[in-house]
């Protein structure tokens, strides 16, 4: 698959779950998967990067179940998804000298995911008669499957 595809799939995760993937990224850079050496982004392989993200991973999973959560379609929430897809897309691109490329094309994929992530959800929610946990799960599910393949794929 292209280099593109890839920033582009890594932002769609971004827009389900905005940590997820910026702590897949920089999993994938740690363990030499996405070579980030001497690019900007070489801080996503550092030591602690990868575990430091996957802390805030785990907090967003635990908080987008809580009744008070907001949209993620609130400016606050769709700019923090599109700028991690950013931030993603932008590895991946880097890794291949293509910083810029990589960076619109996960812009462009957190929109995606953000978007029609909500409709999925708000469409499965009525589909099942107004329950949104299970649905909730299975997009986290999504998004930490989708993330890991999309990693692994790089490595």
């Amino acid at each position: 698959m292209s280099l593109y595809v890839f920033a582009l799939l890594i932002g769609v995760i971004a827009g389900l779950r905005a940590m997820t993937a910026p702590a897949a990224v920089s999993w994938a850079a740690a363990l030499g998967w996405l070579s980030l050496d001497g690019t900007p982004l070489a801080f996503l392989g550092f030591k602690y990067t990868p575990w430091i993200f996957t802390a805030l991973a785990v907090v967003e999973l635990i908080s987008d179940q809580l009744p008070k959560t907001p949209s993620r379609k609130v400016p606050v929430q769709f700019g923090a998804r599109v700028l991690m897809g950013g931030l993603c897309g932008a590895a991946i691109g880097a890794s291949q000298g293509q910083l810029v490329g990589g960076l619109i094309a996960g812009v462009v994929g957190a929109v995606i995911g953000t978007l029609g992530g909500y409709e999925a959800r708000s469409r499965l929610v009525k589909a099942i008669g107004g329950r949104d946990f299970p649905i909730a799960l299975l997009e986290d599910a999504v998004a930490v499957g989708g993330a890991y393949l999309i990693v692994t794929s790089l490595a």
